[in-house]
């Protein structure tokens, strides 16, 4: 269930750079229209509407897990995941579901997607569209799941901790960001100490516009 076996989370910084998270995995993760503001005058972004829906997925359910299947012994997707993956991840990309959309996993489990939505019925829109757009994409191996935040929201969060690349915050570094891999917030690459600090993650959040964020200490970042 990998994408080469890698999951990257990555910002773009302009100009071609980027700052990224890497992680390996089984599943291939593919992580409200309020504005985010850095302070002075941050906006705190209205909370989640809550629907009745099963959670997105957390990487503890999929991330590292062996690959369904293999080809000439490289572990891989397998065919009718990926095929509906590509599509779901095509669309995606559409504007009109820019805020629908949070995540999908490939091979979730095997030779299923789990598609990640801020909207159920949103959702299956977006998925009919991927159907309309390639007739070979099989609804029927499609879950839909709830997730809190869409990919677009996290990344323009995201963007607000572009500045403090080079300097860091309270004296820890900021190596990587991005959003999280259920879409549940924004994840951020700092140092060990950093990861355990509650100052540190109270003061990325208010830099986010209030939107939750996690500290994971994984490593440095690797260049996209």
């Amino acid at each position: 269930m990998t994408m080469s076996g890698i999951r990257r989370l990555s910002i773009a910084l302009g100009l071609g750079t980027a700052v990224a998270l890497l992680a390996s995995g089984c599943g291939t993760s593919n992580s409200g229209t309020t504005v985010v503001k850095s302070a002075p005058g941050t906006t705190t972004p209205a909370a989640p509407v809550r629907q009745m829906g099963k959670p997105c997925p957390v990487p503890g359910e999929w991330l590292g897990k062996p690959a369904p299947t293999s080809y000439n012994g490289t572990p891989a997707n397998t065919p009718q995941g990926e095929e509906l993956s590509q599509a779901i991840g095509a669309q995606s990309r559409v504007a009109a579901f820019a805020d629908v959309y949070g995540t999908h996993i490939t091979d979730f489990p095997a030779g299923r997607v789990a598609l990640c939505v801020t909207d159920l019925a949103a959702g299956h829109r977006l998925a009919a569209a991927a159907k309309q757009a390639d007739p070979k994409a099989d609804l029927n191996r499609l879950d839909y799941y709830l997730c809190l935040y869409s990919q677009a929201r996290l990344d323009r969060a995201a963007q607000l901790l572009v500045p403090h690349v080079a300097k860091g915050a309270l004296g820890f570094p900021i190596d990587g960001f991005g959003p999280a891999q259920d879409a549940s917030g924004v994840l951020v690459n700092t140092s060990a100490a950093g990861a355990k600090s509650a100052a540190l993650k109270a003061e990325l959040e208010r830099l986010v516009g209030g939107i939750p964020v996690t500290l994971d200490a994984s490593g440095p970042a690797v260049p996209a």
